[in-house]
């Protein structure tokens, strides 16, 4: 790497600017800044944009060719950065094909000329639509199979959930999860949507890929998804024909009557197709050419009589009129043999479209034991009325579920079915309050269940946040679920309990829109209070992590006002104190180290027995780390080193017999005096400070921050050797 040259420090710095949101990317930025700030003599804004990013580069650049000193600074820094992400190979992120399947020449021709074009400069897309129940999904995963030599570079899956506009997946959560698979740490994925698809675009450039984009719900969704690589191919599937969508259209309709028998013949057998011979005209007439209501005929084909003929129609009062679609009609037909206790399931699990449902869920949605439940939900994907997905959970086909949640309104009521989303969105409230509480035992709570919820001293912070992140999904539907239900205590105190989520794991994009709810429903609840003051200073944390930092500063203003008005001095200082560090982000260090100092005098004005006088040490010791680092952006190493060193003694003071402890901060403080030795060049004294926090966060499951100090150690065993 060339220090002296604009565009070799531009590349590095625009991959730092994007890495921002994890722990290497946090550090090289803030090392950015005390860099340049040393290099002009005063302060410098850090850059917003990539002119701004050229600028600054050919500031860093010039003063290399000045100084053989300035060179190796700049040298170092380099190559300390994390560099732009080089991805690798992925496996296979398919579902596993269906065994038996049918016919869809005529489609599967398509995708092959579409893959096989003589490249020019098109992107690669085909749209499979057709209605729910028809096999598109099917039919893209089987042809990727099918095709998997062409594919050697990977082939990669989302289930957009499009089904609604609601529940689907925005474009930047998909990116994420696609941009892990193609080893990206999640540290080094850049918060911006258009910077996660540019990441995207660029990993895929040179690979032979496929990639499949199921239950899309609109071109917007699926727009940045798409790359124009030469050997990289899109599949789109959705119910419908997306409109705005340049791609090539592929109907997929009904299968003919000689296929539906074949697809018949190979799930039932032929004995039983042939038993059933006489009433075949009205089995394939109801099923209509759709693969999923052939599939649940073909197991009671051998009880078919011409006197019986094929059930499925709507009995009277039950509301579930399939109205001739072959889909609602097997569904009928499906929860027409099933026995009360499975069809109360059936119908109550289906009331709001949670992305998976597990055996503690479904109980507490029933109000049953764990192991009822799980039966329930074992025996309802016999039935073909859920589907079991491959980490063992569940989930509805669209189609099913909405069939279901007819039959609910009709047979439970609303009352009822509201009662089953409350008991769901309590039971996510629990387990979210349970696992917040023992990934992070320190910090002070509003929320009235955390009284109730004093983890155990044998509990585990990293399989607490584990849990956290598998139950992301759900988490954040439920806190959809309760603002529609106007359950809006429930909606803060859901939000209060993602924030170990989002201070160790980083799931910001996921979290907004659950944090915006949260927002409005403290400010409808309880303006001007402690609660509203928490929300705003939570969702201003996630948009400083994505980068909004103007949005960011009005929440913090909003959460000053509203701790202020609450006569709650901690949270004020809390607010403060946030401030100051969207200002260190900003690289407008002596700002932040004057917030910092403001914050702490807020700190001094509680006395003994007052509100937060229980918290003082710890917000005092985060005060003194915070300072630290405003210090080492000031090029105060000296001052910087103390402060922090301070900051170290209090949070392992906390660490004894009567304090609740705070291991993770120590370890991140032993972090930034590592930093400060190494903005001198002291690699030896940084290493053992480096070793010690990786001996800690290791216990805690934090491995954003294990990314980081891993790569600084290795920095350091290289120089050193």
């Amino acid at each position: 790497m060339d220090p002296t040259s604009v565009a070799a420090v531009m590349s590095v710095l625009s991959a730092v600017s994007g890495g921002i949101a994890g722990e290497a990317g946090k550090w090289a930025w803030g090392s950015a800044g005390s860099l340049a700030r040393r290099i002009a003599g005063h302060e410098v804004p850090a850059p917003a944009g990539a002119a701004e990013r050229e600028e600054l580069s050919r500031l860093l650049a010039e003063a290399a060719r000045r100084s053989p000193a300035q060179a190796e600074a700049v040298s170092q820094w380099m190559q300390a950065a994390p560099q732009p992400p080089a991805g690798s190979p992925v496996a296979s992120r398919f579902p596993v094909s269906t065994r038996f399947f049918t016919d869809r020449q005529n489609a599967m021709k398509q995708l092959d000329r579409e893959a096989a074009r003589k490249s020019d400069g098109r992107p690669r897309v085909a749209l499979l639509h057709g209605p729910e129940g028809i096999g598109t999904s099917a039919l893209a995963v089987h042809w990727g199979c099918r095709e998997v030599e062409r594919f050697p570079d990977g082939q990669l899956y989302a289930d957009l959930r499009g089904d609604s506009a609601e529940g689907a997946l925005t474009a930047a959560a998909v990116l994420g999860a696609f941009l892990r698979q193609l080893g990206v740490p999640a540290d080094e994925i850049p918060p911006p949507v258009e910077e996660r698809s540019a990441l995207f675009r660029a990993l895929v450039a040179d690979r032979r890929l496929l990639v499949v984009l199921d239950h899309a719900h609109s071109a917007a969704q699926v727009r940045p998804l798409l790359s124009s690589a030469p050997a990289v191919l899109t599949i789109v599937v959705s119910s419908r024909a997306v409109l705005g969508l340049d791609a090539v259209r592929i109907p997929v309709g009904p299968l003919a009557d000689k296929d539906a028998v074949r697809l018949l013949t190979d799930l039932a057998g032929k004995q039983a197709v042939a038993a059933a011979r006489a009433v075949l005209p009205s089995v394939l007439a109801r099923c209509g050419g759709s693969p999923f209501a052939l599939r649940a005929a073909a197991p009671r084909l051998s009880v078919f009589s011409r006197a019986e003929g094929f059930p499925g129609a709507a009995p009277a009062g039950t509301g579930a009129d399939p109205g001739g679609d072959p889909v609602g009609s097997a569904t009928e037909a499906l929860y027409r043999q099933l026995d009360p206790e499975l069809a109360r399931g059936y119908r109550q699990l289906s009331v709001w479209p949670w992305p998976f449902l597990d055996a503690a869920a479904a109980a507490a949605a029933l109000g049953a034991e764990p192991d009822r439940a799980g039966w329930i939900l074992a025996e309802l994907a016999e039935q073909q009325l859920l589907e079991q997905l491959e980490d063992g959970r569940y989930r509805y086909r669209p189609a099913v579920r909405r069939h279901a949640a007819r039959a609910a309104a009709a047979e439970d009521g609303i009352a009822a079915s509201s009662a089953t989303v409350h008991r769901t969105v309590e039971h996510c409230l629990r387990l979210a309050v349970r696992a917040d509480y023992a990934a992070l035992p320190g910090r002070w709570h509003l929320g009235p269940r955390y009284a109730e919820s004093v983890p155990a001293p044998s509990a585990d912070p990293g399989a607490a946040l584990a849990l956290l992140t598998a139950e992301l999904a759900n988490l954040v539907e439920a806190v959809r679920a309760a603002e529609e239900f106007g359950r809006l205590s429930m909606v803060w105190q859901l939000c209060e309990a993602l924030w170990a989520l989002q201070l160790k794991a980083g799931h910001h994009t996921e979290l907004l829109p659950a944090l915006r709810s949260g927002v409005r429903a403290a400010e409808a609840l309880h303006p001007g209070s402690r609660i509203s003051g928490r929300m705003h200073t939570q969702l201003s944390f996630a948009l400083v992590e994505l980068q909004q930092y103007d949005e960011a500063e009005v929440e913090l203003a909003a959460a000053a006002a509203a701790e202020l008005e609450a006569g709650h001095v901690r949270g004020r200082a809390t607010a403060v104190e946030s401030l100051g560090l969207l200002r260190l982000r900003q690289w407008r260090y002596q700002e932040a180290a004057d917030l910092f100092e403001t914050s702490a005098a807020l700190l001094d004005a509680i006395g003994p027995g007052e509100e937060g006088a229980a918290d003082l040490p710890r917000a005092r010791a985060l005060l003194l780390r915070h300072r630290g680092r405003a210090l080492r952006g000031l090029g105060r190493l000296d001052r910087a080193r103390e402060l922090l060193g301070s900051a170290l003694r209090a949070f392992e003071e906390l660490d004894g017999p009567d304090g609740p402890g705070d291991r993770y901060n120590a370890a991140r403080t032993l972090t930034d005096l590592a930093d400060t030795f190494l903005d001198e060049g002291e690699r030896a004294a940084a290493l053992p400070l480096i070793d010690r926090a990786i001996g800690i966060l290791a216990k805690e499951g934090a491995e954003l921050h294990l990314v980081h100090l891993r790569r600084l150690r290795a920095q350091c065993l290289t120089t050193a050797g």
